[in-house]
């Protein structure tokens, strides 16, 4: 199988209705274009946006996967919430390391957009700090991706993007459509 130029090359074009995106039927028809070893890969990366899947097993499992994109991204995933976690702790006046989950061994523990987080976190509205986190998560696949064109990683990407859409499209539909277009020019821009 792993014809991923196949796989990227058939991602979807948006119409005039790309907010009504169903994403799980689109994970799930990338899915059954995959492997079955990078379905394992794939289904990895999908439990990171299940909030009962997050815990230190979790973390554990991603951080030895055979993939670096998921390695990266899921450290990357517990960083910022662990940095949430803090800026929660210090806003409430609870103490420092109170509920922050561990790294995997071996995880560097450094975390050099701490003050972004912050930032994000220090604004106002409740979407808008969302937001903001969504868009460090999407920056973060980006960067993982950059060297990449027509492999397993850049599917692996659009996956995490089209989960971030698809929270958008539920809890605001505009940012939802403009999220899934932005999401479509990329995969255009690869073609």
């Amino acid at each position: 199988m792993n014809n991923y130029e196949y796989i990227i090359a058939s991602l979807p074009v948006p119409g005039k209705d790309a907010g009504a995106l169903d994403a799980d039927a689109l994970t799930a028809e990338i899915l059954g274009l995959l492997s079955s070893q990078d379905q394992a890969l794939a289904s990895l990366l999908l439990e990171s946006f299940n909030p009962d899947s997050l815990d230190s097993d979790y973390y554990i499992r991603a951080h030895k996967s055979s993939n670096a994109f998921i390695r990266e991204y899921s450290a990357f995933d517990l960083k910022v919430r662990n940095a949430k976690v803090d800026y929660l702790n210090e806003l409430l006046g609870r103490p420092q390391g109170q509920d922050i989950m561990p790294l995997p061994e071996g995880v560097d523990g450094e975390f050099d957009l701490r003050p972004e987080v912050d930032a994000v976190l220090s604004r106002t509205d409740i979407l808008d700090r969302e937001k903001g986190l969504d868009d460090l998560m999407w920056a973060k696949a980006d960067e993982l991706v950059e060297m990449h064109v027509l492999d397993l990683d850049v599917i692996l990407a659009f996956i995490a993007k089209i989960k971030i859409t698809d929270r958008w499209n539920k809890l605001d539909p505009e940012t939802g459509r403009q999220l899934f277009r932005k999401l479509v020019q990329e995969i255009r821009n690869t073609r």
